[in-house]
């Protein structure tokens, strides 16, 4: 009879909160969480990971396409690059070799796609979101870089299960300029549905699943990620992603093996680094209502 871990069902309704909060978060806080808490191996924690949120991802998607905050044709063209690539990932893994040689690969994949997360938040919380719930606005689909957006996503995904939101969220931004905070998050979360779920096929079948994990993951997860859900109306949304940052950024340094000293001096940087992305992104925001609430011809 396989019994579940309380610990780990408790961390795993914590990482779903953020995830229900943010759109973010999931592979990149859930499979360290594994790794560095819990001592499960790298490829077990990405395998398990990935059929995790192939339950998970659907729950938040539901709520955005009853909400009409989804672009269907963008995740259309997203999923066309995305899911060949992710299934592919798993064979990329495969190509390292067997035992140690895949773990650390493994482990050096997931620190490298972590510290791009990291740049992704800053830059989202330097560029800012865009306010509003209402339906979403029409823009024009471009489909050659989203369908390389994918590919790219669905890749590294496969192979660290980071990435289906944080990563592919923050490209979306860049190419996507006119869509609001509200429609990235529910583009993406549709999207990464048959994302996750075709590099959770993969990995079922050529990774290392572990159904004790996955069911501890899961109790945890589904009522984690509703309860981030219903709350993302008022939660601050801005501070969450500033504790997330910080906690991949030490997760990605703990995983590139990072001796401990130089990782103690990077985190005691990157706080009054934060407070300055903080008062950078209120300047501007303050500058913005100034010229909103400017006299016209003054």
């Amino acid at each position: 009879m396989i019994e579940l871990e309380l610990p780990l069902v408790l961390g795993s309704f914590l990482v779903a909160i953020v995830v229900g909060l943010t759109g973010m978060g999931g592979g990149a806080l859930m499979t360290p969480m594994m790794m560095l808490f819990f001592n499960v191996p790298p490829l077990a924690a990405v395998s398990s990971d990935l059929v995790t949120s192939a339950v998970m991802k659907p729950v938040g998607g539901l709520v955005h396409l009853r909400r009409g905050t989804v672009n269907l044709r963008m995740v259309a063209w997203l999923c066309v690059g995305s899911v060949p690539a992710a299934f592919c990932g798993v064979f990329l893994i495969r190509a390292f070799g067997e035992g140690e040689a895949v773990q650390q690969a493994v482990k050096t994949a997931l620190g490298g796609a972590l510290l791009l997360a990291v740049a992704g938040l800053v830059t989202k919380t330097l560029v800012g979101d865009r306010g509003g719930t209402a339906q979403a606005t029409e823009v024009s689909v471009r489909p050659i870089p989203t369908l390389l957006v994918g590919m790219v996503g669905g890749l590294v995904v496969g192979v660290s299960s980071v990435g289906s939101g944080s990563l592919i969220i923050v490209a979306l931004l860049a190419l996507y300029p006119a869509l609001k905070a509200n429609q990235l998050v529910g583009t993406d979360l549709v999207q990464a549905v048959p994302l996750v779920a075709a590099a959770a096929l993969g990995h079922l079948l050529y990774g290392d699943f572990r159904l004790d994990l996955t069911l501890s993951l899961l109790a945890g997860s589904i009522p984690g990620v509703y309860l981030g859900a219903r709350i993302s109306a008022w939660a601050p949304a801005g501070i969450i992603r500033a504790l997330l940052a910080y906690v991949l950024l030490a997760s990605a340094l703990k995983l590139l093996n990072v001796p401990t000293t130089v990782t103690l001096w990077l985190l005691a940087a990157a706080v009054p680094a934060g407070v300055l992305v903080w008062r950078l992104k209120a300047r501007r925001t303050e500058r913005r209502r100034e010229i909103e609430t400017e006299p016209v011809g003054a």
